[in-house]
Formats: C-alpha cells, structure tokens, sequence
C-alpha cells in the first residue's frame, strides 16, 4: 500500500489524537456560517439602499461587529462572574451583573455615535462621492443599534443564566451564540433605521440625531463617570480598543464600497462576504486562544516565531476552515438562486469563497500568532488580548484578500 503524504498523514494523525476539536470546531463554524449567511442575504438584497446612501457600507462592518465585540465582552465577564460564584440576576443595579449590564448599554449606544463619526471622517478621507451626512450617519448608526442592544443583551444574560441552571461552561456556550446573534440582528435593524433617513423630512431626520446625539453622549459620560467602580472600569478601559477595533472595520467597509458597483451587478457576492469576514476572524481567533494556553504552560517560546510548536494547532485551523468555506461556497449560491440574486454561479462562487477565505485565514492567523508573542512578552494576558485584535483586523484583512481573488480570478 503506497505511503501517505506527510500532510495527509499530520491531518488524520490530529483528527485521532483531538476528535472533539476539530467536531466541536466545525459545528460551532458551521453555526457561524449560516448566521452569517443570514446578514449576508439582508446585505444582497440592499444593494439598492447602499448605491442611494453612499457611504453607508463604509459603517456596516463596524457597526455589525461592534454588537459582537460588546458583547462578547460581557458574555465573558459574566461566565467569570458564574465560575467565581458572584453570578446572581437582581434588579440592583449595584450588583456585580447589573453593573456589567449598565456597561454593555453604555458601550453599545455610545460608541455607536461616536462609530458614526469615524465612518464619515473615513468616507470623507477616502473620497467617497456624495457620501451621506454626519446627521445621517449618526441616525443609522445609533437608531440602528437600539433593538440589537436590547435583543442581544437579553440573549447575553439569558445564556449565562441557563448556562448555571444546566452547568455549562459558560465561557464555551457564550461568546459564539453572543457574535451569531450580534450579526443577525444588526444588520437588519441598520437597513430599518435607513427609513429615517430616506423616507422622512430632513427636519424630521435633524431631530431625531440631535436627540439621539444627547442620549448616547449622556449614557457614555455616565458610564466614564460612574460612582459604581466595576461600570467606570468596564467603559474606560473598553472604549478606545472598541473605537480602534471601528477604524479598523472601517477600512473593510472602504474597501468594498470602492468595488460597490461591480458587486451590485452579482449580489451574491456580497451575500458571502459577512460570513467570509467572520469566519476568518473566528477560525484565526482558535489559533490565538491555543497559543495562548501553550504560552501560559511553558510550550511556545514569546521571544522567537517557530512553527513548529503551534503545526498542530495550525493544521487544526485549515482542517475545520477548507471543508467550512467549501460549504459557504456552495450555500451562497443556492440561497442567492432561491431569493433571485445574480450569481457568478457556483464554480466561481467556489473559487471566490475558498481561495480568499484560506488567503484571510493564513494572514489573520499571523496576526493572531504574532499578537499572542507581543502580548504575553509586554506582560499582558494574551488571552484578553490576542482575540479581540484578530476579531477587528480579520474584517480588513478579509476585505482586502476578497477584493485580490476577485482580481485574480477576473470577476467583477
């Protein structure tokens, strides 16, 4: 019987010796796809509402990942708050979990505004033409984030509190459910606040910004401001990696919008791209969490790069990432048929989704990898770090690598 290839032979050898990874990886990726299948359909079907409010796509990647980055944060805090035996759901806002809860409400409104702004310095900087106001922006971006704050809040503390009832860990149930959620519902409540800006009198728009404006600038100030010690920490410490995690996403959203007009022409192009950003994010994101853990027990050395000591962890990433964008490839384009979207068809869609999904994945992961090293070598805790870094840049990286395949394989 002929020898198997080494890499054939490093790939089973890893599906033998960690079995529940690699199925626990593909199903909870699976999860993603289809999640994020569903914003991507909401994003091919507004291609109209994109062309007519220029700019708009310059605000969405950001302001889909913020909900996730937000609360993911809090699903975290609060599966610490259930490992410690602090967990308790009270109307007290004094409470460990009530002043979390304040926290993500301030963070998730005010930095929607604040979002707002940075998107219309970027279209502006970019040179998008005829891009939509700042009273517009504004508008979107924080009457958009309103029923996701509340949904995904309530699908947060729901989680974590039945994760105590059926003793789940909650750091493995929360974070994925949290992001999935996050996207679904974003999305959509972006395109219904559009209506404010589209269909109603300017000075009706007008007001509705500056009171917007006021409320998101009161709960932000409040939440810097707090006598309440675990509120004041969360928000300060939290809102500038959220602001530069928005200029990143930003950037993705630059980049695309530059390619607007070619991707209207085949809107199922645009259906992959939400669930191609994340999946990147998330599949290099495995790569962080398991350099971290080996940097902590001693088995990656922080002051030299060496790939040897994460190859299994890397071929696990490629093991769950090939047969994933294979069947976000294939899905995409038969929901794009079913709802009547335009499709390069599914062989280019094929081409389209796994090449640039396994050049986003390769490149974030050396984001991951070398934000890991720096962070544990800074003296930092690579595990609070290292995922949130990738989950921002994975939108820009994942937006430049859709836009080179493209080219590559000569589509739009």
């Amino acid at each position: 019987m002929p020898r198997l290839p080494r890499f054939v032979r490093r790939f089973v050898a890893l599906v033998r010796a960690d079995p529940t990874g690699v199925r626990d990886g593909f199903v909870a990726h699976l999860l993603a796809t289809a999640t994020g299948l569903i914003a991507g359909l909401v994003l091919g079907a507004i291609t109209g509402t994109l062309e007519v409010l220029p700019g708009l796509l310059v605000l969405v990647p950001a302001a889909v990942g913020l909900r996730g980055n937000v609360f993911g944060a809090l699903g975290s805090r609060l599966g610490t708050l259930v490992a410690t035996g602090d967990f308790e759901v009270s109307r007290r806002r004094t409470s460990p979990v009530g002043q979390n809860l304040e926290a993500a409400v301030a963070l998730s409104i005010g930095a929607s505004l604040l979002l707002a702004v940075v998107a219309k310095l970027v279209a502006d900087a970019f040179g998008v033409r005829n891009a939509i106001s700042i009273v517009d922006f504004v508008v979107i971006a924080v009457v958009g984030a309103l029923i996701p704050t509340l949904v995904v809040l309530g699908i947060t503390l729901g989680v974590a509190a039945l994760g105590v009832r059926r003793e789940w860990d909650v750091d493995n149930v929360s974070v994925p459910v949290v992001t999935a959620a996050g996207d679904v519902v974003t999305l959509p409540s972006l395109v219904l606040a559009t209506l404010l800006v589209t269909d109603v009198p300017a000075g009706v728009t007008g007001a509705v910004a500056g009171a917007v404006m006021v409320g998101s600038l009161v709960l932000l100030v409040a939440g810097i401001r707090s006598g309440r010690t675990v509120t004041r920490r969360i928000v300060r410490e939290s809102l500038p990696f959220l602001l530069l995690a928005g200029l990143i996403s930003t950037l993705a959203g630059i980049t695309i919008q530059g390619r607007l007009g070619a991707l209207a022409a085949e809107p199922a192009l645009l259906v992959v791209i939400p669930p191609l950003l994340s999946l990147s994010g998330s599949l290099a994101g495995i790569l962080s969490a398991r350099v971290a853990t080996k940097l902590h027990l001693g088995l990656v050395d922080p002051t030299r790069l060496a790939v040897g000591p994460i190859a299994p962890d890397l071929t696990l990433v490629f093991l769950v990432a090939l047969p994933i964008y294979l069947v976000l490839g294939g899905l995409a384009d038969g929901l794009a048929a079913l709802i009547g979207l335009a499709s390069p068809g599914v062989v280019a869609l094929l081409g389209v989704v796994v090449i640039a999904g396994v050049l986003a994945t390769a490149v974030t992961s050396v984001v991951a990898y070398a934000a890991a090293l720096v962070s544990y070598r800074l003296g930092w805790d690579p595990d609070n770090n290292g995922v949130p870094l990738v989950s921002s840049s994975s939108d820009f990286l994942g937006a430049v690598a859709f836009m080179v395949t493209l080219v590559i394989l000569g589509i739009s």
